[in-house]
């Protein structure tokens, strides 16, 4: 593996590089950087070139001012790819990083040769109304307060992360390595606005893909995958709008799927991520 720092729609992005062959795309969510991928790598990498950047603002990313909304990162993957001379990438994304996948589908049919989505909702489409019976999780309201959380939780941070590794790998937590990278990378005032930003511009993630699907469908095959919490919403979410749709429930698995249950993950990614794919059953819903 190699890390790589990659210029792409003005923002400067840390990148983890491994292997050879058909890229596959992973965008992580929060509070992640590419460590979340750490127990994929090598079972992918053997088949792909696996490409795991650190979003905009966070890990070794550039902190910008603005641009957290779906659709800006949507463009910073779609100009990563093109800087690293890929003209097509299975792309897999989960909390945060589902939504610029899903939006890049939309956008880029051509680009992207398949689409996995992880533990998250598209913004207000229906479908997940059973999920948000009781309202949306309490920090997106925390979060969603500008210049609040950051001012609270500077000097903080390490229990704050810890509470989210434990509450999305059921209590087991994960490995100290990753845990260390993932507090290093959200320490500080202006490491948790760049994180907090993601859930100020939620509005507008939903506007843009409230745009999306009433402009066109989502032609490209699709799995959407859920655990704890989320459970199928998402695919809930998928099923009007999708052409090619398959889902899974991973039981007895956190919220963070690749470093909770990694090897259940692969063995979901693996056939379907493969270039001639599986057949899916766009009306059953089963590969």
């Amino acid at each position: 593996m190699e890390l790589r720092r990659v210029t792409a729609n003005g923002v400067d992005l840390n990148v983890a590089l491994a292997g050879e062959g058909p890229a596959v795309l992973l965008l992580h969510g929060f509070p992640h950087t590419w460590h979340l991928w750490t127990d994929l790598l090598d079972g992918l990498a053997g088949r792909y070139r696996v490409i795991a950047p650190d979003l905009r603002g966070t890990g070794a990313s550039t902190r910008a001012v603005g641009g957290y909304d779906a659709g800006t990162l949507a463009t910073d993957a779609e100009a990563l790819l093109a800087a690293l001379g890929e003209s097509s990438a299975a792309v897999v994304g989960i909390d945060a990083g589902a939504p610029p996948a899903f939006l890049l589908a939309m956008r880029r049919p051509d680009l992207v040769r398949r689409l996995v989505v992880m533990e998250s909702l598209l913004g207000r489409l229906p479908g997940a109304e059973g999920f948000l019976a009781h309202g949306a999780p309490w920090w997106f309201g925390f979060h969603a307060v500008p210049g609040l959380a950051e001012t609270v939780l500077t000097g903080h941070e390490a229990q704050y992360i810890d509470w989210f590794l434990d509450a999305g790998s059921l209590g087991e937590g994960v490995d100290p390595a990753v845990r260390d990278a993932f507090t290093r990378a959200y320490t500080g005032t202006e490491a948790l606005r760049c994180a907090f930003s993601y859930y100020r511009a939620l509005p507008e993630s939903a506007d843009q893909i409230q745009e999306a699907v009433g402009a066109g469908r989502l032609t490209v095959p699709t799995m959407a995958i859920g655990a704890r919490p989320v459970g199928n919403a998402l695919e809930q979410q998928l099923r009007p709008v999708a052409d090619h749709l398959v889902g899974h429930v991973i039981e007895d698995c956190g919220h963070i799927i690749p470093l909770h249950r990694p090897e259940e993950l692969l063995a979901l990614l693996e056939p379907f991520l493969a270039p001639a794919g599986p057949t899916v059953d766009p009306r059953a819903g089963h590969v």
